[in-house]
């Protein structure tokens, strides 16, 4: 059965698998991305529910996990309904064994597959999930592929969870698609003209931004980070973290400081409670549109159900909201529901009435890119960064100019360069969108 509403809308859909044994399946299949298309704890068991999410998806990768052990297939093929037997000679099937890979080649002339619509992923007949819609498994070595049951599931045909990834190649640009200067002296150039900044209307000390986004993106995690490059190491003054709802409860601005005693930086970050699919779960459009006009005062306790009552009288610009950034789990755009998408949609066509400007913080690209992950200065020339930045811009409807690729400091005791740097590019690139912003109201009021 299907998870409850209640349940699924709550519900961050995340891989099982460990880093480290996604790199290595990558590294097994060649140079590729995973992108997680369907997960049986949160789409449901049943057949209909793998197919509607996977078939003719091309390359695939299919993970089971049962009591101890975690093993599956891949298939460059596309699944389908149609009921034929598929070759592919490079299909396989797989196992972690006490931590490393064990591979099973599909045997010459076997069938690899078998398009068969009323069950899940079927590796001919030798491996089959989600049978008839149970959360389980058929094992029959010696069809299209052998291997020894014991050491690929333990003989435990029931699972714990079924995931699919599709399967994409993760080629490198032979030319960056932005160009970023590495360079400690460039970091100091991007503080110093933060530290320097001055909003072009004199009414107004301070911008704000709103960050925006769902569950566990990574909103308050860019405070930290922003506010860890100013304070000269890793600090985590919002609460921040992974959880199946909103860790920020309260609406939140934050002032940085350059350094512990310096004064405060000409930029208020404001965090709010995060999105969530559900009627009547995190925060409400309705609040949203109270904090863009400056009517949400600090630390206002978020009641979903209960939006703050709307205020008539216009708020003096300096409290209003003056560039959103929408925070983005940049291992999750392939997988936004419909439901998110229509909520962030209705979002954003009330700010466009606004006229306030809107960035996307693409964040988590070293876990969406292994190449990124080995360094982030390939963070330009990863084809599959740049395709998910064209997929994040087409979704939210803003130019591809206003995706901003991020890492936020999450495990690090340290701070390092070129995380600082992206970091500080983002922030850069909201005080040049505030300006534009504040050159239209300017020349309003000289028409007006």
């Amino acid at each position: 059965m299907f998870a409850t509403n209640a349940t699924q809308d709550r519900t961050i859909m995340e891989t099982k698998l460990r880093k480290a044994q996604e790199t290595e399946l990558c590294r097994l299949i060649g140079n590729v991305q995973l992108s997680l298309l369907y997960k049986a704890s949160y789409h449901g068991k049943q057949a209909a529910a793998f197919h509607q999410k996977c078939d003719r998806k091309g390359p695939t990768l299919t993970v089971g996990y049962s009591k101890g052990h975690i093993f599956g297939g891949y298939t460059s093929k596309d699944f389908d309904q149609t009921g034929q037997y598929v070759h592919d000679d490079k299909a396989f099937l797989f196992s972690f064994k006490r931590g490393q890979i064990v591979k099973y080649p599909v045997q010459d002339g076997s069938s690899a597959l078998v398009q068969n619509g009323h069950d899940g992923p079927s590796f001919g007949k030798s491996l089959v999930f989600l049978p008839s819609g149970q959360l389980s498994i058929q094992s029959n070595s010696g069809y299209s592929y052998n291997f020894d049951a014991a050491e690929m599931h333990g003989n435990h045909l029931q699972l714990t969870e079924c995931e699919v990834f599709q399967v994409e190649e993760g080629r490198t640009l032979e030319k960056p698609w932005r160009n970023i200067i590495w360079e400690a002296e460039r970091k100091k150039e991007l503080i110093e003209s933060i530290k320097q900044y001055k909003p072009i209307i004199s009414s107004v000390s301070q911008i704000k931004v709103l960050l925006i986004g769902p569950i566990g993106a990574g909103k308050s995690s860019f405070f930290n980070s922003i506010n860890s490059i100013f304070r000269g190491h890793v600090t985590n003054q919002a609460l921040s973290g992974s959880s199946s709802t909103s860790l920020t409860t309260r609406f939140r601005t934050y002032s940085v400081k350059a350094g512990r005693e310096g004064k405060p930086l000409p930029i208020i970050l404001c965090d709010t409670m995060g999105l969530e699919e559900a009627t009547g779960a995190g925060i409400d459009v309705d609040d949203v549109i109270s904090i863009l006009k400056g009517h949400m005062p600090n630390r206002h306790q978020f009641h979903p159900s209960v939006p703050l009552q709307t205020v008539d009288k216009s708020a003096q610009l300096q409290d209003q909201i003056h560039c959103v950034a929408y925070v983005i789990d940049g291992c999750k755009v392939s997988i936004m529901s419909a439901k998110m998408e229509a909520k962030l949609s209705a979002i954003r066509w009330k700010i466009n009435r606004l006229g306030i400007p809107q960035l996307v913080l693409m964040t988590k690209v070293d876990e969406a890119c292994p190449d990124v992950a080995d360094d982030l200065r390939n963070i330009y020339v990863s084809q599959y960064i740049r395709t998910k930045a064209q997929e994040v811009s087409v979704r939210l409807g803003v130019p591809l100019s206003c995706v901003l690729p991020v890492k936020n400091y999450s495990e690090e005791l340290e701070l390092d360069l070129s995380t600082d740097i992206l970091l500080l590019t983002a922030l850069v690139q909201m005080l040049r969108s505030t300006d534009s912003y504040f050159d239209d109201i300017s020349e309003l009021d000289v028409h007006d």
